[in-house]
């Protein structure tokens, strides 16, 4: 990344991604992660990836790898994370055991944290008093003033306990959202909460804030999931005396049907738009615009779309995932390559045995007429292996022709000099001009009334495989 810069507030940007390894990067997760690497890329800075595996049950395995190489796929990289090192490792949370550990007894000393032996079944009946009396749940304080000698016994005969901050009443917790501006919060609406799990655990709020604080990360760009969250790590900072980020929280994702794309299983996972031929260049034009304005709806490449990123620019609303606008910025990454590159992004679903001046040439025909990888084997099946069946709009066109027709036009087909005078030897041969010719020949050698000009197919397939398939399609009317 360029030389760092600093944003209007002076200080250097440090953006990060902090996901989980449990499960596939969907589209929402990615345009977390690309939205703060714009942010940092517009400003020179640099972008921290931190994995949050505290949730060993959670993990699954291989995540952390897949998703480290899906990002790099889509573009992005880190100056600091996991596999390249650098000043405020580790970068697992796993392996941060003993940072969090010192700050929590810091805490405990200081009196601004106590151990609650509260049982689950306490908690949940007290939040549900709560709830059945309108008011929000929190933590009632039941261990707040627990005897600090009788805390400590209870600790050693190996009692389990949670961690519980001391959170200062009568307070208002006011914080700039990047994105959602001037947030103000009661105390009196939080109640003590976990920053260690009974279990020994650091908790979420816990080790994501103070992490942040430690490796010097400056904006915090997240989902607004978290937005909740928020006050209560800037009580915990407050109380570590350590510095505070600038946090802005992103609109949802959702699928075309209102869905959060969190909740739907495989929903526009970034591994399934990889394997399915999308271009990263495709992915980031759609994913850099989910929740936020572009003044041009072009595509741009990645350093363009950091110059023009900018939080305020976010929107407030629900961020929806389209397909059809994916498939948009797709064509548009398409048509941008040039031959060698068109063809090294067809080249995994080129078919054994096919030469490269016969590919190539398939490749030329079909551009304008594929998407992804998939149409790129539909069309290999027909003009390269001969395989299709006729569908629905095809069988209509054959059978207005006739089979006698079709044989009419599979003779002349037969005896044209070459493969670019088939079509006008079969217009001879039967009269037939316009849709009344085309749309049986279409039909006839490639199944189906879309694709490729029906002089460029036949050129392509020449008199012999034309006037085989017309025999074919004679056969079955």
């Amino acid at each position: 990344m360029p030389a760092m810069t600093a944003d209007r507030d002076g200080a250097a940007v440090v953006t990060r991604f902090a996901p989980s390894p449990t499960g596939a990067l969907h589209a929402g997760n990615a345009r977390t992660a690309l939205h703060a690497w714009l942010l940092a890329r517009r400003h020179g800075g640099r972008l921290i990836l931190r994995i949050e595996d505290t949730d060993a049950a959670r993990a699954a395995a291989g995540a952390e790898a897949a998703l480290m190489d899906v990002l790099r796929w889509l573009g992005l990289g880190w100056d600091e994370g996991p596999d390249v090192g650098g000043p405020h490792g580790p970068y697992r949370q796993s392996e941060r055991g003993a940072l969090y550990e010192a700050l929590l007894a810091r805490l405990v000393a200081e009196d601004r944290a106590y151990p609650c032996f509260c049982r689950p079944e306490a908690l949940e009946r007290a939040r549900a008093e709560a709830l059945a009396a309108g008011e929000p749940p929190r933590y009632p304080g039941t261990c707040a003033g627990l005897d600090p000698d009788e805390a400590r016994r209870r600790l050693a005969r190996g009692e389990p306990a949670a961690l519980r901050l001391r959170v200062p009443a009568g307070r208002a917790v006011a914080f700039d959202d990047l994105v959602r501006g001037p947030q103000r919060v009661d105390t009196g609406t939080l109640g003590d909460f976990v920053l260690r799990r009974a279990d020994g655990t650091p908790a979420f709020l816990f080790a994501n804030a103070v992490d942040d604080a430690l490796m010097g990360v400056t904006h915090v760009l997240r989902g607004e999931d978290h937005l909740a969250n928020t006050a209560r790590q800037l009580l915990v900072l407050e109380a570590l005396g350590l510095p505070v980020p600038r946090y802005g929280h992103l609109p949802l994702v959702t699928g075309p049907d209102g869905a959060p794309l969190s909740k739907r299983a495989g929903a526009a996972e970034l591994a399934a738009l990889r394997e399915a031929g999308y271009l990263p260049l495709a992915v980031a034009n759609a994913l850099a615009r989910l929740g936020h304005r572009y003044p041009d709806d072009v595509l741009l490449g990645l350093d363009a779309l950091a110059a023009g990123f900018d939080p305020a620019g976010i929107g407030r609303a629900p961020a929806r995932f389209d397909p059809a606008r994916l498939a948009r910025w797709q064509r548009l990454a398409l048509e941008a390559l040039d031959e060698a590159a068109f063809a090294a992004w067809a080249a995994p679903v080129r078919p054994a045995g096919v030469d490269t001046a016969l590919w190539r040439a398939f490749l030329a025909l079909v551009r304008p007429n594929v998407l992804l990888h998939g149409d790129v084997r539909t069309w290999a099946a027909i003009l390269l292996a001969g395989r299709f069946e006729y569908d629905g709009r095809a069988r209509a066109a054959l059978a207005e022709a006739g089979a006698e027709w079709l044989l009419h036009a599979a003779e002349a087909a037969a005896r044209a000099r070459d493969g670019r005078s088939i079509v006008a030897t079969v217009a001879e041969a039967t009269g037939r001009r316009g849709k009344a010719l085309y749309r049986p020949l279409r039909a006839a050698l490639t199944g189906r009334l879309d694709g490729p000009g029906v002089r460029e197919v036949a050129a392509f397939l020449g008199p012999v495989e034309c006037a085989a398939r017309l025999r074919r399609a004679a056969a079955g009317t």
